[in-house]
């Protein structure tokens, strides 16, 4: 394996305009009717979401952000945090497959080796239409990367032998490819932490579907064993060298995770709509006809729909200052990635509570007879309550109290 200077040219620059939010909004439009319908028979089963990804391949979502000169369609990520809300309204589990493939797919630049390696990889992505997932949770415990020169396994292939479990690695067991990494042991890269790519279907790599909580059940989040898997020079994207531009991969996350927070708000208002203004009569104290006019409804509903609004402008302007801040590429400073991480992180806090609100407080105003298990209200909640405890919200409150008052600013980490 060769090592190659990392390059400091973002392959996105400049911002969306108008005629590319409506192009990529009506895409993402259209997907969201498809998904819609079986939105909660895949909740119910759990099942692995093959179909689903197939639509996004149909519709030009899952090569969005690639550039056109490697094969992509070339879009910004506003325009890409749009579609993943879009999504995401209908179905959490598939907004948050495409959001992590987008920001999987793009450790190519963040970690890249060269621009000729990324040119390589986004090509080839594009021709085969890849899906991107990773297993990087920080939380489980660290993968053993040991050089083998082939002796040892009697192969006689060189390469990197990867052993070791990750839990939560979402969106895995339907990838094309899974970003993994960690400390290699041997070899040309001993003692760095060493990105790459490897199959999903691989030798030895195993999908535990072992995933079964509260919510997000069509998200294919079950742990993945690896079991001896080689990983070759063609697998590595790069090295992490703890550059500002790499850890740029984690706001970004954050912002994903504030978009599909929303979109469960948006998506629980849109199914209590439906449902407030089938709701026949009115509550026998009241002086309307229809629980549709009654001013305690209203009431209701605008102070929910008052507060999402609020949140839909910040995550926009948010979408558009991470074009800003992820066109800087190697010149991107410390502070130009702590700027950017608060900001997110303010989003984080507000899009949590937002989001758990309205999906719990829309029942409010459906009734009782929304609570009935075929309806499905009850998805919105249970998936933002399910992804929510993974990275609580509290120290994001934390994290943006203490910069404001002092300018302190958390360690880097993958989760800030």
């Amino acid at each position: 394996m060769t090592t190659s200077t990392l390059f400091t040219r973002s392959p996105w620059t400049g911002q969306a305009d108008t005629a590319e939010l409506d192009q990529w909004t009506a895409v993402a439009t259209r997907v969201a009717g498809q998904l819609e319908g079986g939105a909660l028979e895949r909740d119910r089963t759990s099942a692995l979401p093959h179909e689903p990804l197939d639509l996004l391949r149909e519709a030009g979502l899952i090569n969005l952000l690639i550039p056109s000169a490697f094969g992509g369609e070339g879009a910004h990520w506003e325009t890409a945090f749009r579609a993943v809300r879009i999504i995401a309204r209908v179905d959490a589990s598939i907004g948050q497959l495409l959001g992590y493939h987008y920001l999987n797919q793009a450790c190519v630049t963040f970690y890249g080796p060269d621009e000729s390696r990324q040119a390589a990889w986004y090509t080839a992505s594009a021709a085969n239409q890849w899906v991107w997932s990773d297993s990087f949770n920080p939380v489980s415990p660290d993968l053993s990367i040991v050089w083998d020169d082939g002796t040892g396994t009697g192969t006689g292939t060189p390469g990197y032998r990867l052993n070791g479990l990750k839990r939560f690695a979402t969106g895995a067991a339907v990838a094309d490819k899974i970003i993994a990494g960690g400390i290699a042991e041997g070899g040309e890269f001993d003692g760095e932490l060493v990105v790459f790519a490897v199959d999903g279907n691989r030798a030895g790599v195993e999908h535990q579907d072992d995933w079964d909580h509260l919510g997000y059940r069509a998200s294919a989040s079950g742990s993945v064993r690896y079991n001896n898997v080689l990983i070759t020079a063609d697998d590595v994207i790069g090295v992490d060298h703890e550059e500002p531009f790499s850890s740029i991969v984690t706001p970004g996350v954050q912002l994903l995770f504030g978009n599909i927070y929303l979109a469960v708000a948006e998506g629980a208002l849109a199914q209590a709509r439906t449902l407030t203004l089938a709701r026949p009569n009115a509550w026998f104290l009241s002086t309307a006809e229809r629980y549709a006019d009654d001013p305690i409804v209203h009431r209701t509903v605008g102070e929910l729909v008052a507060r999402t609004r609020a949140v839909e402008a910040l995550a926009d302007a948010l979408g558009r200052q991470f074009d800003t801040a992820i066109a800087r590429g190697g010149a991107t400073t410390a502070a130009d990635r702590a700027e950017l991480e608060i900001a997110i992180a303010g989003l984080k806090i507000v899009s949590t509570e937002v989001g758990l609100e309205v999906s719990s407080r829309v029942y409010e105003v459906t009734g009782a007879s929304s609570t009935k298990s075929s309806i499905g209200l009850d998805v919105f909640w249970r998936n933002i309550r399910t992804h929510s405890l993974h990275d609580p919200v509290d120290y994001k409150k934390i994290e943006v109290g203490a910069h404001y008052l002092t300018g302190a600013v958390q360690p880097v980490s993958l989760y800030t």
